[in-house]
């Protein structure tokens, strides 16, 4: 079975995106910046900090493609399973090596779409100081360009009535930077090259992340 044969489904992905719009600029404020960046087609990688779990479901309201995002599997649970499956998001398990996971993934790109990624692995600071390896060899594999998104704003104040998310209408910026190529351009796959990858990809994504807190004031 090669990649081709298990794509995600990009219209799920696209209803998808349409549930995120009307759920995060209804309930919040979205400020959009740089959306530009995204190319408007082909495939590519969106690589988003995490310190909130609004920040996946912000990032397919404000996209302007839309994202399959890889989601760790105890998100899948009763109703959000088959919910989350048909709108084109991906099962993932954090704890081992995830073959279907790491296929999805690769079919997303290879059929043109939108991978979204958080390169930390877990909410954390949403700063990029740790990144895992699997943004890396995602972006060596495929080719495809990374694009770095800052979401800034979800986790500063909680609801009081739900303090899981951010208090109802304030203002998230989603801030989408310049697209970039993870590889050194030689092709190799190697650890050493997947390590060097992964050194020039925080590198890039920290700077946009100071960037776009400096243009936000956040």
């Amino acid at each position: 079975m090669t990649t081709s044969d298990v794509a995600p489904s990009e219209s799920g992905a696209a209803v998808g995106r349409r549930i995120g719009i009307g759920l995060m600029y209804g309930l919040w404020r979205p400020r959009v910046l740089g959306a530009w960046r995204v190319p408007s087609a082909g495939p590519v990688i969106l690589a988003v900090n995490h310190a909130d779990g609004l920040d996946g479901p912000m990032l397919m309201g404000t996209a302007p493609r839309p994202v399959h995002f890889l989601i760790k599997k105890e998100a899948f649970v009763g109703p959000l399973d088959p919910f989350l499956r048909g709108i084109g998001q991906l099962k993932v398990d954090r704890a081992a090596t995830d073959r279907k996971a790491i296929t999805d993934a690769l079919a997303v790109l290879e059929h043109g779409g939108v991978l979204g990624i958080f390169p930390e692995g877990t909410r954390g600071e949403g700063d990029f100081a740790s990144l895992r390896a699997g943004l890396a060899y995602f972006a060596v594999r495929s080719g495809a360009p990374v694009v770095p998104v800052a979401v800034l704003g979800s986790a500063e104040r909680k609801s009081r009535l739900t303090p899981a998310v951010p208090p109802l209408r304030s203002r998230v910026d989603v801030v989408f930077g310049d697209a970039f190529e993870a590889g050194d351009g030689s092709g190799r796959r190697t650890r050493k090259a997947l390590d060097e990858a992964t050194v020039r990809i925080q590198g890039r994504l920290s700077a946009h992340l100071e960037n776009a807190r400096r243009l936000t004031g956040r």
